[in-house]
């Protein structure tokens, strides 16, 4: 993505805050229409409990998403891009090594709870129709709903991706106007703008601190907000968010007023056990529950792009198996993974089959998502020493979020028994996933065997003139994991000299380094050896998909036209004719020899790490090299050889 295009997104437009409102506040903009029904639960209607709920949703928004996430975070863009791991390759280069373990924790966090999200929503949102029938089995419904917006990811979205600015504008007015024609019965909910009301909940209200769990649900979609940063620029976030927190606020205080007018009944009284549609005239609810549902879509597929978004940048980082990524569509961050599409698929049918009501999955919620949000305070108490921040007010931000976060932590832990512990389950799975992965390239890097590109120069190019030897190809690229441009793996060497001399014209050395800029394209060429040994390396951003077949073609081009190689054929007649010679790409695949004798942590990681291997891409796919130019050479990986073998020889 180049420098300009991220400067047009940054810009301040009409069109942006338009587009800003289709996709980056869904999962926020959904939230109420299920906050205000999990605080008041299926307890009487009290004064107290509205009033300290209102409060505490009030200042929570202000507090979490406006300061915390709009105004704060957001400064720590990378070249434009946002979310954890992002905010991760801008603290990394510090000497504190253990930032990834907050990096991990959080995108699993993130990850994970954001499989109830697309069922929680939708659900919310389909419930509405119990207006007409209280005992409307919905679960067929969202099922459906969720396999058709699974389904069309492989299309892409960018043709209905048009429409959701406007659905979502059309969203935040009904909320605003719904609220709006409460507020007018009870103008003196606005008392809940001073804080007292939270305090006095959390102090006198037996349940005060638990209901801490269900405010929260009000601020989950802070993180992905920053996640989603790349997509429309800060300055389209900050003008819009202006506009999407009075209306919500309003519907907050607007279903607010509603229930105190109601105080002391229950909402199983009521023809719908929801707030959010209790408010609405009866007329209305068609169109209501009609633009509800729409508008819980668009919340998942915010969500839905956003895990792919983490997943392709995880794997960028090493840490995710190479799976298959597809681009759909020319929308920028547009991408599909069919392995993650119907795993997040298969776990939200999991969710909808185990809670079956909406009202279940707000016991469970929060809890992931308030990990991920602490472990982005920690980053950004890094990045913000960094940028030389003033330490006090380091110290005075980082304290209030930490004393925040932990208060609803601790209340969102009440819901561990209540289906929380299904998102700490698949977060600490993925995390294990990830923590595996990183520690098997690390042991691996460890004993890789490098030799100096020097000392068997020469034995290349006279293997390069030697007739006598079959021609194996005319342009030999092998891809090489050495960072130095001036060594190479010892297991490349013996692949071209010693498992089958392979003689070629020209022998290449491609390199790909992953750069901590997100969308970053550079390459570098290096002439080892005139006219036989070229080193290729690419610069690529975290978010660049390694299209190695079609970048080397590109540079390629650029060294002929630049008449710095060339790759016509020498055979005679191929020469004489003016045909380009064949490229064959060498791609050295690793297994786990039985000559080992491994400590018992490395061994029980390396084997988990093949074993995962079994299920993602091979080497040559994950670089987007052609099958039909590819050879593929497995060697034993033998990083602590057994000991010598007391073996006697008897007559």
């Amino acid at each position: 993505m180049s420098s300009h295009q991220h400067g047009h997104m940054s810009k301040l437009t009409a069109a942006g805050v338009l587009v800003t409102l289709g996709i980056i506040f869904g999962d926020i903009g959904t939230s109420p229409l299920y906050v205000m029904s999990a605080i008041v639960g299926k307890d009487p209607i009290s004064r107290d409990v509205v009033m300290g709920g209102i409060s505490c949703i009030f200042w929570t928004l202000t507090l979490q998403t406006t300061i915390k996430y709009v105004v704060l975070t957001l400064q720590a863009d990378n070249k434009g891009e946002g979310g954890i791991f992002s905010l991760y390759t801008l603290v990394k280069r510090t000497k504190y090594k253990w930032l990834l373990v907050p990096a991990i924790i959080g995108g699993s966090a993130l990850l994970a709870d954001g499989i109830i999200t697309p069922p929680i929503s939708v659900a919310s949102a389909v419930e509405g129709l119990r207006v007409y029938n209280k005992d409307l089995n919905t679960i067929p419904i969202v099922i459906g709903i969720l396999c058709f917006l699974f389904f069309i990811q492989q299309f892409g979205t960018a043709f209905i991706g048009k429409f959701f600015g406007p659905l979502m504008t059309l969203w935040f007015l009904m909320l605003g106007v719904l609220g709006f024609t409460q507020l007018t019965s009870n103008w003196g909910i606005l008392a809940a703008l001073n804080p007292y009301y939270a305090y006095h909940l959390l102090q006198i209200h037996p349940s005060g601190y638990l209901i801490l769990g269900a405010v929260f649900l009000c601020t989950t979609g802070a993180e992905a907000l920053y996640s989603d940063l790349g997509h429309c620029g800060k300055q389209n976030i900050r003008v819009s968010w202006i506009f999407v927190k009075l209306m919500l606020v309003i519907n907050y205080f607007g279903q607010g007023a509603w229930l105190i007018a109601n105080e002391g009944k229950t909402m199983a009284s009521f023809h719908t056990t929801n707030p959010f549609y209790a408010i609405m005239p009866q007329s209305f609810l068609p169109v209501g529950i009609a633009i509800a549902t729409m508008a819980a879509v668009i919340a998942s597929q915010a969500l839905i792009s956003g895990s792919f978004s983490l997943i392709n940048e995880a794997m960028r980082l090493n840490l995710w198996p190479k799976v298959g990524v597809k681009y759909p569509s020319e929308a920028k961050g547009q991408l599909y993974i069919p392995s993650l599409n119907w795993l997040l698929l298969a776990g939200c049918i999991g969710i909808v089959l185990y809670f079956k009501e909406s009202a279940g999955m707000e016991a469970a919620y929060g809890l992931a998502i308030v990990l991920c949000m602490l472990m982005t305070t920690t980053l950004l108490n890094f990045y913000m020493h960094l940028k030389r921040y003033n330490k006090i007010f380091i110290f005075v931000i980082i304290a209030m979020y930490v004393a925040i976060e932990l208060a609803f932590l601790a209340a969102n832990l009440s819901k561990f028994t209540h289906g929380g512990w299904i998102t700490l389950l698949i977060a600490s799975v993925l995390m294990s996933v990830m923590t595996v992965w990183y520690l098997a390239k690390k042991i691996r890097q460890r004993y890789v065997d490098f030799v100096k590109l020097a000392d068997h120069q020469q034995k290349l190019v006279d293997l390069s003139a030697d007739e006598s030897i079959p021609k194996y190809a005319t342009h030999l690229v092998y891809m090489t994991g050495a960072n130095n441009p001036e060594e190479i793996e010892s297991k490349v060497i013996y692949s071209i000299l010693q498992k089958r001399p392979k003689r070629a014209d020209i022998y290449w050395f491609v390199h790909v380094d992953v750069m901590d800029e997100p969308y970053r394209m550079d390459y570098k060429v290096t002439h080892v050896a005139a006219d036989d040994i070229i080193r290729v390396d690419f610069r690529l951003g975290f978010r660049v998909a390694p299209k190695v077949n079609l970048m080397f073609r590109k540079v390629v081009e650029d060294l002929v036209k630049n008449k710095e190689v060339d790759i016509t054929s020498r055979y005679e007649s191929l020469n004489k004719n003016n045909i380009i010679g064949d490229f064959k790409f060498v791609v050295l695949e690793k297994f786990l020899s039985y000559e080992n004798e491994l400590p018992l942590f490395e061994k029980v990681v390396l084997n988990l790490y093949f074993f995962l291997k079994k299920f993602s891409l091979s080497e040559a796919k994950a670089f987007g090299l052609d099958s039909s130019s590819v050879k593929i050479e497995k060697f034993p990986m033998v990083i602590a050889p057994a000991k010598e073998c007391n073996l006697r020889r008897i007559v």
